[in-house]
C-alpha cells in the first residue's frame, strides 16, 4: 500500500467533511493578524508564544504539512512570505481560497513532508510544523529536510503527539470512552491494528497514524544539528485523557548561524 497516497485521500475526505483542522481562518482573524494580533497553534489548544514568532514582516515562512487555510493565511496577513507544503490538494486549495478571498499571496506545493527536493536549501527564516508527523512512518527524514531548507539562524516550530496517546485502543476510546492499553511504542496502525480493522480503515479512507518515540521526535532534531530552545506541553481537548496527562508537545529549534547547510 502507498501510505502517501492513502493519507492524501484521507485528508481530502476530511477536508470535504469539514474536520476541525480543515476549517479556514475567518475574515475577523485575518483582520486581527493584519493589525499585528496573530494567534496560531502547533498543538490543539495553546497559541504559539509571541516571542517564538517574532516580527513576521518580510520573513520567509514554510508551513510544513500545514495546509487547510489556518496557519498560512494568518502568517501572510501578518506580513510573512508564506509557502505551504502539504500532501493534500484539498487542504492546499483551502489555503488558496482564503488567499484569494483576502487578497494575500501564498505559494502552495503538493509534496511529502519526509522529502521535498523541489524546495532549495537555506531558503526559510521560519518553519511552522503543527501536529501532522503522526501521518508518516519515519519522522527523522522530516527533521533533516527542515534543517536543510532553513537559513542559518532559522527556526523550526514543531508540534507533535506524546507517543503515550497511542498506548490506548483507539476504537474503545472513540466509541466507548474507555482507556484500555493495547498498543506499544513506536506505534503503527499498519502493524498494530487487526487485519479486519485495517481493511476497513483503508476502504473508508481513514487516515493511518504512527506514534513516534520521543527519542525520534526530540533527539531526532538535535541529531540533525538543531538546538532546542523552547518547549511546552498542551492538552488534547478530550477530557478523558486530559484528566491524566498533557498529550501534545511543542518545540522551538534553531539552526546554528555558522551552519554551512
Amino acid at each position: 500500500m502507498d501510505l502517501l497516497s492513502h493519507n492524501r485521500e484521507a485528508w481530502n475526505l476530511l477536508s470535504a467533511q469539514k474536520n476541525e483542522w480543515t476549517v479556514p481562518a475567518t475574515p475577523q482573524q485575518i483582520a486581527q493578524a493584519k493589525a499585528g494580533k496573530i494567534s496560531i497553534v502547533l498543538t490543539p489548544t495553546k497559541p504559539i508564544p509571541a516571542p517564538w514568532l517574532g516580527n513576521l514582516s518580510g520573513k520567509k515562512v514554510l508551513c510544513l504539512a500545514s495546509g487547510g487555510g489556518q496557519q498560512a493565511p494568518l502568517l501572510a496577513a501578518a506580513g510573512a512570505q508564506v509557502t505551504v507544503l502539504d500532501n493534500s490538494p484539498a487542504q492546499l486549495a483551502t489555503d488558496q481560497q482564503v488567499a484569494q478571498r483576502e487578497g494575500l499571496e501564498i505559494t502552495t506545493i503538493q509534496g511529502d513532508m519526509r522529502h521535498f527536493p523541489q524546495i532549495s536549501s537555506n531558503q526559510f527564516h521560519l518553519i511552522i510544523h503543527p501536529v501532522s508527523n503522526c501521518f508518516i512512518d519515519d519522522v527523522r527524514p522530516l527533521w533533516k529536510e527542515a534543517y536543510r531548507v532553513l537559513q542559518p539562524g532559522g527556526e523550526l516550530l514543531a508540534g507533535f503527539s506524546n507517543p503515550a496517546i497511542y498506548l490506548f485502543e483507539p476504537d474503545l476510546w472513540d466509541n466507548e470512552q474507555r482507556l484500555v492499553v493495547t498498543g506499544r511504542i513506536p506505534y503503527s496502525d499498519l502493524e498494530q491494528r487487526s487485519p479486519e480493522r485495517l481493511v476497513q480503515m483503508k476502504a473508508q479512507k481513514e487516515a493511518l497514524e504512527f506514534g513516534h518515540t520521543l527519542e525520534d521526535q526530540i533527539a531526532g532534531q538535535i541529531d540533525c544539528g538543531f538546538s532546542i530552545t523552547g518547549f511546552y506541553e498542551d492538552l488534547s481537548n478530550d477530557p478523558l485523557i486530559d484528566a491524566h496527562i498533557p498529550m501534545f508537545i511543542a518545540t522551538r529549534a534553531r539552526k546554528p548561524q555558522s551552519s554551512p547547510s
